[in-house]
């Protein structure tokens, strides 16, 4: 193209005005080299994650209350989308890179079960028991976006946004989140660490300031959202939210996002770091306490859980003998392994594939497969 140069110049136009601490495009590390179209290499990085089937798969995701009756319920798509924006906010008042903040908004919960955090913990139990390895969903959206996605090929995203995705865990609060350089050998060290220890990757900071922002991002985007979800199913009132913490934060989920923004970007501009005050922090500290004792523990029955642990083991095995048996009759196959490549075929286990397809299926697909096993 006749100016091809002088597009490419204005797509990095904006990087002349991001703050010293910002993470440039000229930084970026790519596991396998190549060479960039015009795009520079976050922002194509969100096309190849929002083009990725991954991706779609968001769309029917619990994020915390599944089979709600009520289209409103947040699903997986949704977060993903508030903590881009909310973390894009932040990055903009802070002049740090927005396509790399986006990059890793968009793409850090693809490793996510169904059934949401329920999910998560009966896989985890599954995987230890048949791998000796953890199962993490940070850690599985960076394997999946490295080994299993494109039919196996993996999408050769940066390490820069590899690395923010695997160091997300919105579960873990700081009141300071500071970058940690990191070469790629010690990203993979990390990666390689996080199936053995499960702390691991909550304990190491991520690699630039960006991924620090959609890291506390996550939690400013769950927080609120899932307390309107909980009062619009009626599991509590707006009244049950704790006076010491809503005087600071509010009671709905507007004031919770833009005061804990605002104070952020109070405490962290032209700073080397991602910040809150003690008084923010305090109170999104037992905010967090709140939803884990009266909403998330909740969001699924005894029975129901029951229900879903029994559901997942049956059909871990029966897709792990399909594969044995090499049935290719089996659902596994036909929406599967049938269109994955020779390279993931030969260098996974039959055990680690069947892990692979779990975690990547929809609520609906996942719940009709457990009502076929749990009929027989």
């Amino acid at each position: 193209m006749k100016y091809m140069e002088e597009v490419k110049r204005n797509f990095l136009n904006k990087e002349k005005f991001l703050e010293d601490y910002a993470t440039k495009s000229s930084d970026a590390i790519r596991l396998v080299k190549e060479k960039e179209d015009y795009r520079p290499p976050y922002f194509h990085d969100i096309d190849r994650i929002i083009h990725s089937y991954s991706y779609t798969r968001y769309l029917d995701k619990t994020q915390v209350f599944t089979r709600s009756n009520n289209d409103h319920i947040s699903k997986r798509i949704t977060h993903v989308q508030l903590v881009s924006k909310i973390a894009r906010t932040i990055g903009r008042a802070l002049n740090l890179n927005e396509d790399l903040i986006e990059a890793i908004a968009l793409g850090h919960d693809i490793g996510h079960t169904p059934l949401g955090h329920a999910g998560e913990a009966i896989l985890n139990e599954i995987s230890l028991r048949e791998l000796n390895e953890y199962f993490a969903h940070n850690i599985q959206s960076v394997r999946h976006l490295m080994e299993v996605e494109n039919n196996g090929r993996g999408l050769n995203l940066t390490v820069q946004v590899l690395d923010g995705i695997m160091c997300h865990n919105g579960e873990m609060l700081d009141n300071v989140y500071m970058a940690v350089n990191k070469s790629k050998d010690e990203f993979l060290d990390n990666l390689k660490l996080s199936y053995k220890d499960l702390g691991a990757s909550a304990k190491v900071h991520p690699m630039t300031l960006e991924g620090c922002v959609v890291r506390i991002s996550d939690v400013i985007g769950y927080i609120g959202r899932d307390i309107e979800d909980a009062i619009m199913i009626g599991k509590i009132k707006r009244e049950d939210l704790p006076k010491k913490i809503s005087s600071v934060l509010g009671d709905n989920n507007k004031d919770i996002v833009n005061n804990i923004i605002n104070d952020i970007i109070e405490n962290s501009f032209g700073k080397p770091y991602i910040k809150m005050s003690k008084r923010v922090y305090d109170a999104l500290f037992s905010l967090k306490k709140f939803n884990y004792a009266h909403i998330y523990k909740y969001s699924l029955t005894d029975k129901e859980r029951q229900y879903y642990k029994d559901g997942m083991n049956k059909l871990f095995y029966e897709y792990l003998n399909d594969i044995i048996h090499n049935n290719k009759k089996s659902i596994i196959f036909k929406i599967f392994l049938n269109n994955q490549v020779k390279k993931y075929m030969e260098n996974t286990s039959d055990k680690r594939k069947v892990i692979d397809f779990i975690a990547g299926m929809t609520d609906e697909l996942f719940m009709s497969e457990v009502k076929r096993v749990c009929k027989n």
